[in-house]
């Protein structure tokens, strides 16, 4: 019975959490609409969204737009035939999406991992129509599934998060490192696993195609990064040198700019850090899993969308829930708990307000 309230309270307390999140950044996003006198939809639907939303009515017309897998433009186009908003509509299944990563993330890295997720400071990207909150609930429940040996339903989730990002593929390469290492003499034989994992690498595999058939390119994927977001390649030192050049420059139209330079650099070495010390733990999967998105951060032209990345990577967040489980239940902790995340709620405002008012957000 003790297990059982502990579980429902640790459920609840995610709710809550999830839901006071949430319910602050609708505020933001209301408030920003009324005192702009604009509709809710422009307000919601910044940087990114803008571009889903064009491949779910035109499709790829336009070549930079390849860059964005189908996955969900598809989603937000069937909503679209509902008569329902595609904006409003896209924003309810990432809400629910992003709970439904949370109770995947409180079976890897436990309750206080899954409510460190919900607290982090970019969270606001699992609020709006993004690919995050979808690619998060697919991925985190694929890997909770791969670490109990159903490698069948986590092949199937795997296939259906790589129809969002190309973050697919870093997760099919974790995945078959994760088989690679699990213990065998239980459940499915190392071949059976592997062999699984065709599946996810399909799609990839025909989304490559059918790029290649509009185009006659086979790295289509590729021009698009470069040609709309200067993600040509780089070795790693340019990309740092690049990236250093602008953290300390001032801009005037837009002063947010460096900050988030900073915090991308910031992010960046949070990923190097995380990828040490789980290789320390001897979590090889999991190191991969954040190291090859940090590899790939690292040839582009500077640092970008690393902040966003940092949702994906449950591996910080597993450590982070092992950190705060660790801790003694005095009231000194509690106090210094109850403060940071106060500051972390605080955090998450400020950059879904820079993200509701289309400033730079990552």
């Amino acid at each position: 019975m003790a297990r059982v309230k502990r579980l429902e309270d640790e459920n609840l307390r995610i709710v809550q959490v999830w839901l006071l999140t949430r319910l602050l950044f609708a505020v933001i996003a209301v408030a920003l609409a009324v005192m702009g006198q604009r509709p809710l939809d422009s307000v919601v639907a910044q940087w990114d969204v803008a571009h889903f939303l064009k491949i779910s009515t035109e499709g790829y017309a336009d070549p930079n737009e390849m860059a964005f897998f189908p996955g969900w433009p598809a989603v937000l186009h069937a909503v679209g035939l509902t008569g329902f908003s595609k904006v409003m509509g896209g924003t309810v299944i990432a809400l629910a999406c992003s709970l439904a990563a949370a109770f995947a993330l409180k079976r890897i890295a436990g309750a206080w991992g899954a409510i460190a997720w919900l607290l982090a400071p970019t969270a606001v990207f699992t609020a709006v129509p993004y690919t995050e909150a979808p690619f998060c609930a697919l991925a985190f429940w694929a890997w909770e599934r791969a670490t109990r040996d159903k490698w069948g339903q986590a092949a199937v989730l795997a296939a259906l998060a790589s129809t969002l990002r190309v973050s697919g593929l870093f997760l099919i390469g974790a995945l078959f490192i994760l088989a690679l290492t699990q213990k065998l003499g239980r459940g499915q034989v190392l071949a059976v696993r592997l062999s699984w994992l065709v599946l996810p690498a399909a799609v990839i595999v025909v989304y490559v195609a059918y790029l290649y058939g509009l185009t006659g390119s086979w790295t289509a994927w590729f021009s698009a990064q470069e040609a709309g977001w200067q993600r040509g390649f780089h070795w790693p030192w340019e990309a740092l040198a690049n990236h250093w050049g602008v953290l300390w420059v001032p801009n005037a139209e837009h002063p947010e700019w460096p900050w988030v330079f900073r915090a991308e650099l910031i992010s960046w070495i949070v990923g190097v850090l995380v990828t040490l010390v789980a290789l320390a733990k001897k979590r090889v999967a999991e190191a991969s899993w954040v190291a090859v998105q940090v590899l790939a951060f690292s040839v582009s032209y500077w640092l970008m969308s690393v902040t966003r990345a940092v949702l994906l990577w449950f591996p910080l967040w597993r450590l982070i829930g092992e950190f705060i489980e660790s801790r003694p239940r005095t009231r000194a902790w509690a106090v210094l708990g109850w403060i940071a995340a106060g500051i972390a709620v605080a955090v998450q405002c400020v950059w879904a307000w820079l993200y509701f008012t289309g400033r730079w957000s990552s």
